[in-house]
């Protein structure tokens, strides 16, 4: 069964296509118009507002925090009865250090706010505070996709692993368009979308 959608398809596969093709073109926009420099580094509104520009077409839900407990495998993200406070300590959290962004990163990770499309929004709102704060972005197709996925599942008891993973995948070129669609084209790769890259849409 495909998640109640504004396009009226109720075939998952059918769904997660159009969704990438969707969203992705809007992931684009979202750099070319200058609305993602705009957005507050580091916090959680920053977050809804490119969760909500990247999946308004698609869903009714989209920028707004889900109202369903959510697990992947054996791990289970934020419950609900927690999930407002911590995202009101993430926001709080320090972002000046490499460390301390990606340890925000995975605390925002935990959380998972969003009913759907989390790590695509997540991994764009990481990008703005390194770029914000340490004039640098992860690009993203120098990180392994098993390497990355098996960090990520690990970071919520040991986060060495994923700084790791990240920290020599950064760069400098901040404002190439080239890299930000690396990005997003990885970004899909990572939750098992492939079927467009960015700069065909």
């Amino acid at each position: 069964m495909a998640l109640e959608n504004k396009l009226g398809i109720d075939n998952s596969a059918d769904l997660a296509r159009e969704e990438e093709r969707i969203s992705k073109k809007k992931a684009v926009a979202l750099f070319e118009t200058g609305l993602l420099d705009q957005l507050e580094a580091g916090k959680f509104s920053s977050l809804k507002a490119i969760h909500k520009y990247l999946f308004e077409d698609v869903y009714d839900f989209a920028g707004e925090i889900r109202k369903v407990n959510l697990a992947k495998g054996n791990f289970r993200f934020a419950p609900l009865m927690y999930l407002e406070t911590a995202l009101e300590n993430i926001d709080k959290m320090p972002q000046s250090t490499f460390e301390e962004i990606v340890e925000k990163y995975v605390e925002m990770n935990i959380a998972h706010p969003f009913r759907e499309g989390n790590g695509r929004s997540t991994r764009i709102w990481l990008d703005l505070i390194l770029k914000n704060e340490l004039h640098k972005v992860v690009d993203w197709s120098q990180v392994d996709k098993e390497d990355y996925l098996l960090a990520m599942e690990r970071s919520p008891v040991r986060d060495i692993e994923i700084k790791h993973i990240l920290r020599p995948a950064l760069t400098n070129d901040i404002n190439s368009r080239e890299v930000y669609m690396k990005g997003i084209d990885h970004s899909y790769y990572y939750e098992g979308y492939t079927t467009f890259k960015a700069e065909e849409l």
